[in-house]
């Protein structure tokens, strides 16, 4: 199960989470509101997690229930990459 970025991050965008990344399986683009994880490339480490100064990640069975729609944004953001 990989990790998810979530509303938190929107407008925030910092990139602490992409340093430290070992796969860097996390991108986003100059027009989006966030940074994203990819689910097929995230080895669950969680150093992003770790690393995110506004508690925007979780691992996705610890996503809160009103988050739970980025689970699929996060997926999403890779299919059209």
């Amino acid at each position: 199960m990989p990790y998810v970025i979530t509303q938190p991050c929107i407008t925030v965008k910092d990139a602490s989470c992409v340093d430290v990344c070992p796969v860097d399986c996390i991108d986003t683009k100059d027009d989006s509101p966030q940074y994203y994880i990819n689910p097929d490339q995230c080895i669950d480490c969680a150093a992003c997690e770790m690393a995110c100064p506004v508690q925007a990640i979780f691992h996705e069975d610890a996503v809160p229930e009103e988050w739970k729609s980025f689970i699929q944004v996060n997926a999403d953001f890779f299919k059209e990459a």
